[in-house]
């Protein structure tokens, strides 16, 4: 269970990470955060290259860090854009976030104002998780 506070904190941490993007060929920059059980948090922005395919997302980034740092169960991410267009999780990193926990809280904010909260299971309906699987 997170709180209103653990929201506020990582929400800021996406914020305050977003301007640290590397994006000389989209010029769009984003933040990402996730939050650990304990309240640890690992942030993340979006990193380009010009082989696009190379390039990495701020969501997969912010989980990276985390597990590279040995935690592995997530409950919440955020991601910081400009907009919602630019709020919206790619389809690699949906499924990065359900490997982790379909059920992890991803908070959706825009410096525009926008703001969405939903789970990633939702944003990625039927995904793929032989981790679940073997638990049934």
């Amino acid at each position: 269970m997170t709180t209103k506070e653990d929201h506020r904190r990582l929400v800021e941490a996406a914020k305050s990470v977003r301007m640290n993007a590397y994006s000389p060929y989209s010029g769009v920059k984003i933040g990402a955060a996730v939050l650990t059980p304990d309240g640890k948090i690992f942030a993340g922005c979006n990193v380009e290259n010009a082989s696009y395919g190379l390039s990495c997302c701020a969501e997969r980034t912010a989980i990276l860090k985390a597990v590279s740092e040995g935690s592995r169960k997530l409950v919440a991410l955020a991601v910081v854009g400009k907009s919602e267009e630019f709020t919206s999780p790619c389809g690699a990193c949906r499924q990065f976030m359900v490997e982790f926990n379909p059920r992890m809280k991803v908070l959706r904010r825009g410096v525009d104002g926008f703001t969405e909260d939903t789970t990633a299971d939702s944003l990625l309906p039927g995904a793929f998780n032989p981790a679940e699987l073997s638990q049934k």
